[in-house]
């Protein structure tokens, strides 16, 4: 039995990620001073919360929401959203150092749109278009419409191997 191995299970099985975090590692990053002296910190959750049903368990809740910040934490925060079909969510960038909000393209429903910030029409063109394109500055945005219904995963480029990742269920 052949097994395909991409670029995210080799990380995972070699260990690279505790590795880069040990060496104070942070690729890709582009920053400016920040001045606010915030660092970008989390805010606060905005409506109710619910326990994953997705499978998976790592112990973090769903918000409703239809914002996600991204700081100098590497977070996408919150990292689980639901929203209803039909929604924009925006996500902001609130902090000095650049990010992206890229697709999982083989982790969003059948039949959805794929999207990325940039314009980018599969996963590929986004990994191969940063830091060109793509990247959302301090104080940026970026929004997509989530029409079909299911789970979404996405993350930030640069910042994939630091964990930077989040979801949006569609109900």
């Amino acid at each position: 039995m052949t097994t395909k191995l991409d670029r995210r299970k080799l990380m995972k099985q070699i260990g690279i990620t505790g590795t880069v975090a040990l060496l104070g590692g942070v690729a890709g990053c582009t920053s400016s001073a920040d001045s606010s002296g915030d660092g970008g910190a989390e805010t606060e959750a905005k409506t109710a919360t619910s326990k994953p049903k997705d499978g998976s368990s790592d112990g973090e809740e769903w918000t409703k929401t239809d914002t996600v910040d991204m700081n100098d934490k590497l977070k996408f925060a919150p990292k689980r959203i639901k929203v209803a079909s039909g929604t924009t969510v925006t996500w902001k960038n609130v902090g000095a150092v650049g990010h992206t909000v890229t697709a999982y393209e083989d982790e969003i429903p059948d039949g959805a749109t794929y999207f990325a910030s940039g314009g980018f029409d599969s996963e590929k063109a986004a990994k191969d278009g940063y830091p060109d394109k793509g990247n959302v500055t301090e104080g940026g945005t970026y929004e997509h419409t989530f029409e079909t219904k299911g789970t979404y995963k996405y993350y930030c480029v640069p910042h994939e191997m630091n964990a930077m990742v989040g979801y949006v269920k569609v109900i």
